[in-house]
C-alpha cells in the first residue's frame, strides 16, 4: 500500500454551499478564514492550489445561479482606489497609482484567493533543512528586451536586474545535458524514450532521421515524418503562392498533417506538447501558419515562402531568451507587494533576496498603512454612485461587506466582470464574455533526490500521450538568493504541465473546446491528479531507480480552470478593425471604473498584465 501524501487542501476549514438548496447567506457565502493567524503562510500548502477550494464557489454561485447577498454591512472604509484582484495587473495598477498620487494614497486590493499573485504564485517546500520552490502558473519573463517602456520601467522600479538573471542560470549544474529534450511514449514496460535536440530536429537540423527511427510508430509513419522534417517536399506544390498563403491561414495544422503529409491521426500528437502549453486543448485548432510560427515542421519546402519562414524561426530561436525566477513570476508579485507594503518583509533587500524572504501575511491588511491587501475576499458587486464614488461589495468569512472608493480598477477575469458590474452596457458585457481562458494544470512534485533525472540526462520530457504533456526540472537559478540543488543527491522539484485531452467534435471552435476543458479541470479530484502523477513519473523514471512510493515527498497541484488569457486564433476568430476586437471593446473605461488584466490585452504574458495596469490607472488619473 503506497503512502498517501500528507496534505491540507485548504486552511481552517470551508463551509461553502455549492448547490442551490443552501439558502442561508452565512452558509452560501462562507469563505476560508481571513488568515490573521501568525502561522498563516499559503505558499506552504500542498494538495489542490491555484483556483483552490474556497476561491471560486461564491463567484460560481453568482454566475451560475444569480446567488448574491441581499444586504451588505457598510464598513465605512473609504479609499482613493479599490482594486479587484491582486494578480500582476492589480498589483502593478496599485504601484502605478501610488507613484502617480503619492505614498499616502489609500489603496485597497481585494482578492478571492488565500494568497496574492493571481497566476503568479509560488509553491514552497521544505525538506531536510533545504528550501525548494515551485511555480504556481505564470513562469517566466519572456523576451523582456521587447517589453514596452512601461513594463521595463516597472521592472526597473522593482530592482529587477535582467543581466544578473541571465548570469545566475547554470543549466548544467546537476543534469548531464540541458540542451537535449526527450520524447516519451507509454509502453508495456515503462515509457519508450527518444532523446535529442528536438527543437532543432523539427526544423530539419541534426540527425533527425535516426531519432525518428527510434520512435514507437509504424515504419510507414516514420518514413512520412522523416520526409516532413527533411524540408525537401512542398506539400502545397499544386497551389499558387497566393493560394498557399490563403491555405496556411485557413486550414488547421492537423488537417495539413493528415491530408497533405499523409500522417495518421494517431501520430500527430507528437507535434502538440509545446503548443498545448500555450493554447491548451485548443492547440488542435491551430492554423498551419500558427503552427509554423511555433516551430512546427512543414514550411521548409514551400519555395521562397518556406525559406523565409525557416529564416524567421531560426532568427527567433537564436534571439529568444526567457528569464526565470526560481518561483516563476511569483517573485515579481512579491517584489510588488513588498514595494507597496514594506512591513510584510522589513528586512528584505528586494531583488537580491526576494526568493528566500519569508513574508508576514499578517501585515497585508493593517489599518494604519495606506495600502491594504485583503485576501479571501470575493467581490460580488461594483457600481458607481451618485456621490462620485464607487461602491464595492465583497464576501469574506461568511459576511457581505461594502467599501467605497474614489476609483476602482477591475483586475479580475473578464468573464466575471459582467456579473459583478451589471451597470456596464450590454455590448461591453458581450465583448467581455467573448474570450475563454485557457485551462491548465501545473503540478509540482518534491522528489527526495534528483538521481533518476540525473541518470536520464535531460531537463525536459515531451509526453504526447500522457496526462502531463511536458515534464521538466526546475530552473537551476540563484536569482533572489535561491539555492538550487547542488547535486543529484539533493531534493528537487519536478514540474509537470498538463491540459485536459479533448477530442474536438466536428465544427467545434477553440472557445467551445476550452469551455469543455475548463469543467474537466475543475471537476478532477486531487486523488486522480496524484495517481496520474505517480503513474507517469514511474513510467518515465522507474528504470533509473525512481520509486514513487518512497521518492515523492509532496505534491502540489495548481489547477487553473480559468488559466491563460485567450489569444485570437485565425480559424475561429475574425479579423477585426483596430479598436473593434472584443478585448478592446470590453476594456472601455466606465466612469470611475477601469479594467486591467491580461484578458484586456488578449495576451497571456507578464508584460501584457503590467501594461494593462498602467492603462487603467492612466484612465482614472487623467
Amino acid at each position: 500500500m503506497r503512502p498517501k501524501i500528507t496534505r491540507r487542501d485548504f486552511l481552517n476549514g470551508i463551509a461553502i454551499g455549492t448547490g442551490t438548496t443552501l439558502l442561508a447567506p452565512s452558509q452560501l457565502f462562507a469563505q476560508v478564514d481571513s488568515g490573521a493567524a501568525v502561522d498563516y503562510y499559503p505558499p506552504l500548502l500542498t494538495g489542490i492550489r491555484g483556483n483552490h477550494p474556497g476561491s471560486s464557489e461564491v463567484m460560481h454561485g453568482l454566475v451560475w445561479g444569480d446567488q448574491k447577498p441581499t444586504a451588505h454591512r457598510k464598513s465605512n472604509e473609504h479609499y482613493n482606489m479599490v482594486i479587484v484582484g491582486a494578480g500582476v495587473s492589480g498589483l502593478a495598477a496599485a504601484r502605478f497609482y501610488q507613484k502617480r498620487m503619492g505614498t499616502n494614497a489609500k489603496i485597497l486590493l481585494l482578492d478571492n484567493h488565500d494568497d496574492f499573485g493571481g497566476h503568479a504564485k509560488r509553491n514552497e517546500f521544505h525538506l531536510d533543512g533545504q528550501v525548494r520552490l515551485g511555480v504556481g502558473g505564470s513562469v517566466n519573463l519572456e523576451a523582456p528586451e521587447y517589453y514596452s517602456k512601461i513594463s521595463k520601467g516597472l521592472l526597473d522600479d522593482l530592482g529587477v536586474d535582467l543581466e544578473s538573471m541571465r548570469s545566475n542560470m547554470n543549466a548544467s549544474a546537476f543534469l548531464g545535458s540541458s540542451t537535449t529534450t526527450m520524447y516519451a511514449f507509454p509502453g508495456p514496460e515503462g515509457h519508450v524514450k527518444v532523446s535529442g535536440p528536438w527543437v532543432e530536429m523539427m526544423l530539419g537540423m541534426g540527425d533527425y532521421e535516426s531519432a525518428v527511427r527510434d520512435l514507437p510508430i509504424p515504419s510507414s509513419e516514420q518514413d512520412l515524418l522523416i520526409e516532413l522534417l527533411s524540408g525537401d517536399v512542398d506539400y502545397l506544390e499544386d497551389l499558387s503562392l497566393s493560394e498557399k498563403s490563403a491555405y496556411i491561414e485557413s486550414v488547421s495544422y492537423a488537417e495539413f498533417l493528415t491530408k497533405r503529409v499523409g500522417l495518421a491521426s494517431e501520430t500527430i500528437p507528437i507535434f502538440y506538447p509545446f503548443p498545448k502549453l500555450l493554447f491548451g486543448p485548443a492547440a488542435t485548432r491551430l492554423s498551419v501558419m500558427e503552427a509554423f510560427y511555433l516551430g512546427s515542421p512543414g514550411i521548409q519546402g514551400m519555395d521562397w515562402l518556406g525559406k523565409l519562414g525557416v529564416k524567421l524561426i531560426q532568427g527567433a530561436l537564436a534571439g529568444f531568451q526567457s528569464l526565470y525566477f526560481p518561483d516563476g513570476n511569483a517573485s515579481v508579485t512579491r517584489l510588488l507587494v513588498h514595494k507597496l507594503i514594506p512591513a510584510v518583509a522589513p528586512d528584505t533587500r528586494g531583488f537580491d533576496d526576494i526568493a528566500t524572504s519569508r513574508f508576514d501575511y499578517g501585515a497585508l491588511d493593517l489599518e494604519q498603512q495606506p495600502v491594504r491587501l485583503r485576501l479571501n475576499s470575493t467581490v460580488v458587486g461594483v457600481r458607481e454612485t451618485k456621490g462620485n464614488t464607487v461602491e464595492v461589495d465583497y464576501v469574506r468569512d461568511g459576511e457581505a461587506v461594502s467599501v467605497t472608493g474614489d476609483h476602482c480598477v477591475l483586475a479580475c477575469y473578464n468573464g466575471a466582470i459582467p456579473y459583478i458590474c451589471p451597470q456596464l452596457p450590454e455590448s461591453q458585457k458581450e465583448a467581455l464574455r467573448y474570450g475563454v481562458k485557457v485551462p491548465l494544470v501545473w503540478s509540482n512534485v518534491l522528489a527526495k533526490n534528483g538521481r533518476a533525472f540525473s541518470k536520464l540526462g535531460v531537463g525536459q520530457i515531451n509526453c504526447p500521450d500522457d496526462p502531463y504533456a511536458v515534464v521538466t526540472t526546475s530552473p537551476p537559478t540563484t536569482t533572489g538568493g535561491n539555492q538550487p540543488p547542488a547535486g543529484p543527491d539533493d531534493p528537487m522539484v519536478i514540474y509537470m504541465l498538463g491540459v485536459p485531452s479533448i477530442d474536438p467534435a466536428d465544427g467545434e471552435t477553440s472557445r467551445e473546446i476550452l469551455r469543455r476543458a475548463r469543467h474537466i479541470v475543475y471537476a478532477t479530484t486531487f486523488d486522480t491528479y496524484e495517481q496520474e502523477i505517480r503513474d507517469q513519473l514511474q513510467g518515465l523514471l522507474g528504470e533509473y531507480g525512481f520509486n514513487h512510493e518512497t521518492d515523492i515527498e509532496a505534491i502540489t497541484v495548481n489547477r487553473w480552470p480559468h488559466g491563460y488569457a485567450y489569444e485570437y486564433m485565425s480559424l475561429d476568430d475574425p479579423q477585426w478593425e483596430q479598436g473593434q476586437a472584443p478585448h478592446e471593446l470590453g476594456r472601455a473605461q466606465f466612469g470611475r471604473i477601469s479594467i486591467a488584466n491580461s484578458d484586456s490585452e488578449a495576451r497571456a504574458y507578464l508584460d501584457a498584465a503590467i501594461d494593462a495596469g498602467w492603462r487603467a490607472v492612466a484612465e482614472q488619473t487623467a
